[in-house]
């Protein structure tokens, strides 16, 4: 089992999306772990698109490597209503607090938008990491078969002014 304690071992960058990342954060959302086996429907087929990331504020965590850079994980900002829409970060990248960061950097985007709650809708294995992330549970997304034939925990991230 891999640890989830380990400090990032290379500077991270969080950057705004570009129409360019569009494959490769559907890599990412298709290739999680968190989607296996009976979440795999969640997934399958599932696009971000470079309309997607056009229209909703979407960052990227990048680690620096002999490439030039490496998505590790990524956010989507609705501001209307406000929602998380998405959160991942790559399997090998986890346990080492990017997920932490991106939440961190999407309260402070939702701050000067002048947002002061952002709704999330939880995949049934993240909800401890949102607990832990300080979102506070508000209720239950009741299933939405095919796509989503299970109940989801729904959070709010409380977002206090400077």
């Amino acid at each position: 089992m891999r640890s989830r304690t380990s400090p990032v071992s290379q500077p991270i960058t969080i950057r705004r999306a570009v129409a360019r990342d569009a494959k490769r954060l559907t890599r990412l959302v298709r290739g999680s772990s968190a989607y296996e086996g009976k979440y795999a429907s969640a997934v399958a087929g599932y696009r971000v698109g470079p309309d997607y990331i056009e229209a909703h504020r979407t960052f990227v965590a990048v680690g620096a490597d002999e490439h030039g850079g490496r998505v590790l994980g990524f956010y989507s900002l609705v501001l209307a209503p406000p929602e998380l829409d998405l959160l991942f970060v790559a399997d090998e990248a986890q346990g080492r607090g990017i997920g932490r960061r991106l939440v961190a950097h999407m309260c402070s985007e939702a701050r000067a938008a002048g947002i002061d709650r952002v709704r999330v809708v939880s995949h049934l294995p993240a909800e401890g990491f949102y607990h832990r992330a300080g979102a506070v549970r508000t209720g239950t997304a009741f299933a939405n078969p095919p796509a989503v034939p299970w109940d989801r925990p729904e959070f709010e991230f409380r977002i206090p002014s400077e």
